[in-house]
């Protein structure tokens, strides 16, 4: 296995793999890089904790960081490459003057909305990402649903020749998705942080079988997480496209994010 932290020492492999990550790995991250290999000869791991993606009040500078640790589970998983680049490596001209990529409208809803230098972030590191390592596919997990549709959306508009491939969730045994955030949680919160998917899973039922009123099937989901101590961002039911559902539409998706403390919290579940 090969630890890059430069650009001059990357090199264009073919058939190649990449999992963009900002590190903490967790068994989702693994996930997607069981399922690299089996889709690719190569396989290119990022770990880089992307500044650009977090605001002034935000976590960066606390965000989790393991590497050591992360580089041994990748490398008992046959990685081929790590990279591992420094901020200024990424951003040579500082961030505020580095060129971004953004996608309009559909970048500013949700987590957009309260979050909105996000995603501006989130695709202008993806871009760089793609353009460094060269790759012929990258995977992403579903649990950012948004933000796995985003970079599709880019994707296309940009004529870029990368297949992106999402995965599934992958949660503990109490249903919390699996996040690197989770590490936040005190005993009691980490109790109560499954009550998020529980309610979720409440509004997939009632819309399998027919409820169409989305509305209130929002509104007493929120009245539910106050209930127990979350602080909702959003819970929203849409298309898969991320757009205004009618009570025709039978491709849905429920979406949602909640603060437990200090720690935001996102999960969603198509139906």
């Amino acid at each position: 296995m090969q630890i890059i932290t430069s650009i001059p020492e990357l090199c264009k492999l073919d058939n190649t793999a990449l999992v963009p990550t900002m590190g903490n790995l967790h068994e989702g991250h693994l996930s997607l890089v069981e399922k690299a290999k089996s889709v690719a000869e190569k396989v290119v791991v990022s770990i880089f904790v992307n500044p650009l993606q977090f605001g002034p009040t935000e976590d960066f500078a606390t965000y989790p960081r393991t590497f050591e640790q992360d580089c041994e589970h990748l490398e008992q998983l046959g990685v081929d490459v790590i990279f591992a680049p420094l901020i200024t490596a990424i951003y040579p001209n500082g961030m505020e003057a580095s060129t971004y990529v953004q996608v309009p409208q559909l970048g500013e809803i949700l987590c957009g909305a309260s979050r909105p230098i996000f995603f501006k972030g989130v695709t202008t590191v993806v871009n760089i990402l793609f353009n460094l390592v060269q790759p012929d596919k990258a995977l992403f997990g579903e649990k950012d649903y948004q933000q796995l549709f985003l970079i599709k959306r880019m994707v296309k508009d940009l004529f870029m020749p990368v297949e992106i491939i999402g995965m599934p969730i992958v949660r503990e045994a109490d249903g919390l998705a699996m996040s690197s955030r989770n590490n936040y949680l005190t005993v009691e919160q980490r109790a109560t942080a499954p009550i998020l998917f529980q309610t979720i899973d409440n509004v997939r039922d009632r819309l399998k079988t027919g409820e169409r009123d989305f509305a209130k099937l929002e509104q007493q989901a929120i009245a539910k997480l106050i209930e127990a101590d979350f602080e909702p961002d959003y819970f929203k039911v849409y298309r898969t496209d991320l757009t205004i559902p009618t009570s025709n539409d039978s491709d849905l998706v429920i979406l949602a994010a909640a603060n437990l403390g200090t720690t935001r919290l996102i999960d969603n579940c198509q139906v």
